[in-house]
């Protein structure tokens, strides 16, 4: 029998990213997709994940469950912590997308950096990391980077600038823990342009790590 992955996004952009990996890693799954921008603005605007912008995260997740999903796939770690209520209110699966990053990351080292662009979703992932880390009875040394400016250039049409500032930081972090987490999506192409010498430890990037780990799951 065929599955269906629900995935819910709050950046368009992700879309095509999102359905290179599933054609890539979930051959013969099917899948939709549910878009809606306002619930990352919302975050933002406000500067945290507020009851009724979770109720929102919930409804859909809701949706995506009538819709047919077996497993629902949500692609914004600033929502995480609606996402993981909304796990006990459905009768299928329901996935953060940091999540098997973090769980990567546990494992491959104790001292480990998450870095990102924004506040709201630094703040989320970190917390996931030490939660997950506690869950694997891991004692581990948490460093988080915030990118100040960066997300900013970027939603002005300053790519260069953007991914300027994510290396510098990158450049840095690396030089100081065992394994890095990427808190953001968009911050992945960055990594492409460091030399190898930069690279010293890992680079998680979310997207490729949950789509892998839903393959284990739908295949």
């Amino acid at each position: 029998m065929t599955k269906t992955l629900g995935i819910i996004h709050t950046s368009a952009t992700l879309v095509p990213v999102f359905q290179q990996l599933c054609n890539e890693y979930l051959p013969g799954v099917q899948t939709f997709n549910i878009i809606d921008d306002s619930l990352i603005k919302k975050v933002i605007k406000e500067g945290e994940l507020t009851p009724d912008n979770a109720r929102r995260v919930v409804n859909y997740v809701g949706s995506a469950e009538a819709g047919g999903a077996d497993y629902i796939l949500v692609t914004c770690s600033s929502i995480g912590a609606a996402v993981e209520a909304s796990a006990a209110l459905t009768k299928v699966p329901v996935l953060r997308v940091d999540q098997p990053m973090a769980d990567q990351a546990v494992q491959a080292g104790r001292r480990i950096g998450v870095i990102a662009t924004l506040p709201t979703t630094l703040g989320p992932t970190s917390d996931l990391v030490q939660r997950r880390a506690v869950l694997a009875g891991k004692d581990i040394e948490l460093t988080s980077v915030l990118c100040e400016g960066a997300f900013d250039a970027l939603m002005s049409g300053d790519a260069a600038q953007h991914d300027a500032m994510v290396a510098a930081a990158l450049k840095d972090l690396v030089t100081k823990v065992d394994v890095v987490l990427l808190a953001q999506a968009s911050m992945a192409r960055v990594v492409d342009t460091l030399d190898e010498a930069d690279r010293k430890v890992p680079i998680l990037a979310s997207p490729a790590i949950a789509v892998k780990h839903l393959a284990k799951e739908l295949l």
